[in-house]
């Protein structure tokens, strides 16, 4: 059932792709609403469902919270890191390209969320072990938010300037992680802790991305109340889903 469930998030990711590509015209509409997407996740759907998951603490620290900012900053040090190397061989004029066009971070990003859709899927798979009730709302979640997830890997992996078939690799890879995440279920256990140290972890580095990279990018070029009309419209797309799951 599990992984059959994951086929329809397949397809929603190949449709969320599929819709970033159509939209060029309105690059900073895009990046908005990606921005809003993402911060919905983390804030909405990511740590709840973190701190949930993995209740421990660390000198008086939820360790989801921890790995939150770990992530946060993991982020932060590997982009500057990218952008002192390209610096490095270019001067001024390196700086600046770094800072336009860093392919390696939007193909890191997009891995990430890959790695995302793939405990998705095992996140899904583990639901239904525990039973038919929770794995169906989870699988809701899973589902709907797998648009936002197609959406931003195209839009990650293309804004750092790389190739369009470099962007749709990525975008099938995040596509099939949620049904090979299923389908290993069938061979294991995922321990509750573990899962929710992860997803702790990653939203601090969907969190940077958001803040840092995209939405100062949407709104750098076109600062209009329709790019933040589109941010506020991706968050509050999340909480619908989020509401809707948690009927």
């Amino acid at each position: 059932m599990a992984v059959f469930v994951a086929l329809g998030a397949f397809l929603m990711t190949l449709f969320g792709g599929w819709v970033a590509q159509r939209v060029t015209d309105r690059r900073h509409l895009v990046l908005g609403l990606a921005g809003g997407l993402m911060l919905g996740v983390v804030g909405l759907d990511l740590l709840p469902e973190a701190l949930e998951a993995a209740d421990s603490e660390v000198f008086g620290v939820p360790a989801a919270l921890l790995l939150f900012v770990g992530g946060f900053l993991l982020a932060h040090t590997g982009e500057r890191l990218l952008a002192a190397r390209h610096a490095g061989h270019g001067g001024e004029e390196g700086e600046h390209a770094a800072q336009s066009r860093r392919p390696e971070v939007g193909l890191t990003a997009a891995s990430a969320m890959v790695g995302h859709s793939l405990m998705d899927g095992i996140a899904l798979g583990a639901a239904f072990q525990v039973g038919g009730s929770m794995g169906l709302a989870v699988a809701l979640a899973v589902v709907a938010h797998d648009f936002a997830d197609g959406f931003n890997t195209y839009t990650l992996t293309s804004l750092y300037g790389n190739e369009r078939r470099k962007a749709l690799a990525m975008l099938f890879a995040d596509a099939a992680a949620p049904v090979l995440g299923a389908a290993s279920t069938l061979l294991f256990t995922l321990p509750a802790e573990l899962l929710g140290c992860y997803l702790g972890f990653f939203g601090g580095v969907l969190l940077y991305l958001a803040a840092a990279e995209i939405l100062p990018e949407a709104h750098h070029d076109h600062p209009a109340r329709s790019t933040l009309l589109c941010t506020v419209a991706g968050a509050a797309f999340i909480w619908l889903v989020v509401g809707l799951a948690a009927e």
